[in-house]
């Protein structure tokens, strides 16, 4: 079997200008704009109401409350087993997270993509460990328009923090399409049939995980995952920040 993530301890990065700073302009929560608690970035409220997603489906990580542990795969999965082997999401997406994962993915709030990211990590180093992570690009034009690739910057950090490789580049998107938001769960399944492709002369290992920012009906990563399975991967997880019930 294999064994859980070490994650590393992170040296303080805080000089003294930071401290400074801190005291002239008190911190605020990166969810609803109320001083946060010292040392972070969410205010008690927000901190406590944190929708961690703690009993799930391992193969699609729909919520599951009150579940027996270990959950089960719930009854769809059941009767047609996902692309995907495992998937894990970190919270549900609910409140605070339908504010701070909009601010990061849309807003280019870089400080909410950090605490979120430091949360994904948290949340996944006893998890089975992959050989390396993948990050679910976006297409070279949506790139350009929005300058900043959110699933890349979710896997980054979560690279680090957790010691593992990062395969960036090579999963590409091989045309655009329509955003997944605007399409029902059949419109979302063609939109990406084929989408997704591995560069020819990637060598990829037997496990990875691809990251996302939202998993909503899974079609974005189950796409991907199809193609990595295509190009040789044997086992493929993936790691979100966020479920959609």
């Amino acid at each position: 079997m294999p064994g859980p993530v070490n994650r590393i301890e992170r040296a303080p990065v805080d000089g003294w200008w930071r401290r400074l700073g801190a005291r002239l302009c008190p911190p605020r929560c990166l969810a609803c704009g109320e001083a946060a608690a010292p040392g972070t970035d969410l205010c008690p409220a927000c901190a406590a109401g944190l929708p961690w997603n703690a009993a799930a489906c391992p193969r699609c990580a729909m919520p599951l409350p009150g579940a027996s542990s270990p959950v089960p795969p719930c009854g769809a999965c059941q009767r047609r087993p996902p692309p995907l082997d495992a998937a894990h999401a970190a919270f549900v997406y609910r409140a605070p997270l339908d504010r701070l994962l909009p601010r990061f993915k849309f807003h280019r709030d870089l400080a909410a993509g950090r605490l979120l990211a430091d949360a994904m990590a948290a949340r996944f180093a006893s998890l089975p460990r992959p050989d390396a992570l993948l990050p679910v690009p976006l297409h070279p034009g949506r790139l350009r328009r929005r300058g900043y690739d959110q699933a890349l910057e979710l896997a980054r950090p979560l690279a680090r923090a957790l010691r593992l490789p990062l395969l960036d580049g090579v999963l590409v998107r091989t045309r655009a399409t329509t955003p997944q938001s605007e399409l029902d769960a059949s419109g979302r399944r063609r939109n990406l049939r084929d989408a997704f492709a591995v560069r020819g002369e990637a060598r990829l290992p037997a496990h990875v995980a691809l990251v996302d920012d939202v998993m909503t009906t899974g079609a974005t990563l189950h796409a991907a995952a199809r193609s990595l399975r295509r190009a040789g991967v044997t086992r493929i997880d993936a790691w979100v920040c966020a479920r959609v019930p």
